[in-house]
């Protein structure tokens, strides 16, 4: 059997440790769908729902991820791909330590979120699919990618020149075209306390 090359694991606290802290289970809540969908401020709605119930929480969103830790990848597919791969390693880290943690990506393929999935854990991955239609989101437009995008100024955006797969077994499915944030909010949070959530 081989050594254990990293065994500073073994000495480190565990997660049960960081849960009974915090009294509560980490959790991946991991929102996808097309860009102006809704998913940040589905996100940011509940994030505050679940702060007055005392439940520490963290967002991951595509402006504070790839301003920073991923800011020297583009879009293309496998730019695509390692984006989301580092975003599950840093999620899978605050998942360990009791944190729900609220992901918001479009993350277009079934193959990408499937990755996600396998690196944070099935028991703690729930897919929310943010399904609000293209044209909606069109309309909506809010950081002008759209308009950019049919122009010809932005390559590989997704819904216009590169595709979104719909994701085939969401936890949870939610259209803002029909549905209110704060029914949106609401169902979100429902899911989230129907779990065994706290220690």
């Amino acid at each position: 059997m081989a050594d254990n090359i990293y065994p500073i694991y073994d000495r480190m606290m565990t997660r049960a440790d960081k849960e009974q802290l915090l009294g509560q289970h980490g959790l991946m809540i991991w929102f996808t769908g097309l860009s102006g969908s809704g998913k940040s401020t589905i996100a940011m709605g509940v994030e505050r729902e679940l702060h007055k119930r005392g439940i520490l929480c963290r967002i991951l969103d595509g402006d504070n991820i790839r301003a920073g830790i991923n800011s020297n990848l583009g879009f293309s597919a496998a730019d695509r791909k390692e984006n989301i791969r580092r975003i599950a390693e840093i999620g899978k880290l605050f998942v360990r330590t009791g944190i729900v943690t609220l992901a918001c990506f479009v993350s277009p393929t079934n193959d990408i979120r499937r990755l996600a999935r396998e690196i944070i854990g099935e028991d703690d991955f729930k897919e929310v699919f943010v399904s609000t239609p293209l044209e909606e989101c069109e309309r909506r437009d809010v950081k002008g990618l759209y308009a950019r995008a049919r122009r010809g100024e932005v390559k590989d955006f997704t819904g216009i020149s590169a595709p979104f797969e719909i994701p085939e077994n969401p936890a949870l499915e939610l259209d803002t075209s029909s549905l209110s944030l704060e029914e949106s909010v609401k169902r979100v949070v429902e899911m989230v306390m129907s779990l065994e959530f706290r220690v």
